[in-house]
């Protein structure tokens, strides 16, 4: 028997929809489609949300020093002449970064084989790619969703019947974070 629903499409195509639709669910935090590709999508999103639950504050707090480049008031590299060449003047900087335990990284790097990459494009900016940010979908799920489901035990999603699909008659559904 098995244990995953096919949806007339093949492996790689499945895998790819059903990667589009879980990113969209967890970015967006609502998504419509059908009701047979909701079930399996919930199955994932549901997976990916445990475990960033599970491992959201697993990590530790570290201080480096990182050379940053001195830039000027127009933001560009301010440079000093050394030997007869220009040169690129450097400023140390303290910094406090998240550094993953090895459980929160393996957990990262799962999450990251499902989520397709994002880029977040500013509605006046649209068409432009000056503006447009990618989002860490790994560090939204520790940062964000994580945080918002820490006391409940499952049920992350709810899947909600909207109407049959004009076409085809299929059932669909709206899937939401809780």
């Amino acid at each position: 028997m098995n244990h995953y629903r096919k949806l007339s499409r093949t492996s790689a195509q499945r895998k790819a929809l059903l990667r589009n639709q879980v990113t969209n669910l967890l970015y967006h935090g609502h998504i419509v489609t059908t009701e047979a590709k909701a079930k399996e999508v919930v199955k994932i999103a549901e997976g990916l949300i445990a475990m960033a639950v599970r491992e959201k504050d697993n990590f530790e707090t570290v201080t480096v020093t990182a050379k940053v480049a001195r830039k000027d008031a127009d933001g560009k590299r301010v440079k000093e002449e050394k030997d007869g060449k220009k040169v690129t003047v450097y400023d140390e900087v303290q910094k406090e970064i998240k550094k993953d335990q090895p459980s929160r990284l393996h957990a990262r790097r799962m999450m990251n084989k499902v989520f397709y990459p994002v880029t977040e494009v500013p509605k006046q900016g649209k068409g432009r790619k000056a503006g447009t940010k990618k989002i860490d979908m790994a560090q939204k799920m520790f940062d964000e969703i994580a945080p918002k489901y820490e006391g409940r035990n499952g049920g992350y999603t709810r899947i909600v019947k909207i109407a049959q699909r004009p076409g085809d008659g299929a059932l669909k559904v709206l899937v939401e974070l809780v």
